[in-house]
């Protein structure tokens, strides 16, 4: 028996456009950020340790094609017949010349079985002579520009040291979306300063901009980042969800959210050795499985209290 229709998933839109199996491999390309090298400020976004998501073979001194290859060799046992999209994944993947953009663009592509890009970076760090690449390069493959927008709040976004704006991310969501790129965004739930309430209202602002995708995840204390020492200085400042709330906060978020929008992730699973808090022990399919069981019970659904 079918079931029920629960939440627009990342697998089920990749079949959509691709035959066969397709896996995402991280890609550390030698990036740095805005917010790190002192055009914007120093240190990084609060939160932020880009050692939480790199694999091993996702390393500088290695050159993207080595990269891919030794992803490739990481999941073909699964699926030997599996294709590839290159994830540019460690900071800001768009904050350079055009030409190294291009050069490396181009490298990912020419790997074998690689067939298309996903490419993350802030919302103020695209160009208009970029996006207009991007937007060729999408007629002959796959191109998903993925923006951190973390937040819709400016005050929240200040006090984790973004270094832009909500008008930023909006513009430049419907400056990608209008050339005909894909685009996703990414936030994160539970930032401090941020109630249930205000979270679940993001839903519907999020919604209001041109994406594709959607990633979210939980707040995470990351060992040796700002936000930690804050905590450990404030704890009252925090306030760090227990996974059966954090699922029913997602649910909530899911059911304001536009029903069009494709989920691709609810969680996130930091190295145990890295993560200060909060600790769940939960692998993704783990809390998927439990997120679709109680929205069932709930009769849940993405979009559910959507408003136009």
């Amino acid at each position: 028996m079918e079931q029920p229709f629960l939440y627009n998933d990342f697998s089920t839109f990749l079949r959509s456009r691709f035959a066969g199996k397709v896996q995402k491999i991280s890609l550390n390309a030698g990036f740095t950020c805005p917010n790190r090298d002192g055009t914007k400020g120093w240190g990084g976004c609060t939160y932020c340790n880009n050692q939480t998501f790199n694999p091993d073979y996702c390393r500088t001194d290695k050159s993207i094609s080595l990269q891919l290859e030794e992803g490739k060799k990481f999941f073909a046992h699964k699926y030997p017949d599996m294709q590839y999209l290159a994830y540019f994944q460690a900071y800001t993947n768009t904050y350079g010349g055009i030409d190294g953009l291009k050069h490396k663009y181009e490298e990912a592509l020419a790997v074998d079985g690689v067939v298309g890009l996903v490419i993350g970076t802030r919302p103020d760090c695209v160009s208009a002579e970029l996006l207009d690449y991007l937007a060729e390069l999408e007629r002959q493959t796959f191109v998903l520009v993925e923006y951190g927008l973390e937040s819709t709040d400016d005050v929240t976004l200040r006090r984790i040291n973004r270094g832009h704006t909500w008008a930023d991310s909006m513009r430049a969501v419907c400056e990608t979306a209008e050339r005909g790129i894909l685009c996703g965004g990414h936030v994160i739930l539970g930032l401090p300063g941020e109630s249930r309430e205000n979270i679940v209202a993001q839903a519907a602002v999020v919604s209001s901009i041109p994406l594709t995708t959607l990633k979210m995840h939980q707040l995470q204390l990351i060992r040796g980042t700002r936000m930690a020492q804050e905590y450990e200085e404030h704890p009252e400042d925090f306030h760090l969800f227990g996974v059966d709330e954090y699922m029913e906060v997602v649910i909530d978020y899911v059911e304001h959210l536009r029903p069009d929008i494709v989920l691709e992730r609810f969680l996130s699973q930091s190295p145990k050795e890295l993560l200060l808090a909060p600790d769940w022990g939960l692998k993704n399919y783990e809390f998927n499985h439990r997120l679709q069981k109680r929205m069932r019970e709930l009769n849940a659904y993405q979009g559910k209290k959507y408003e136009m």
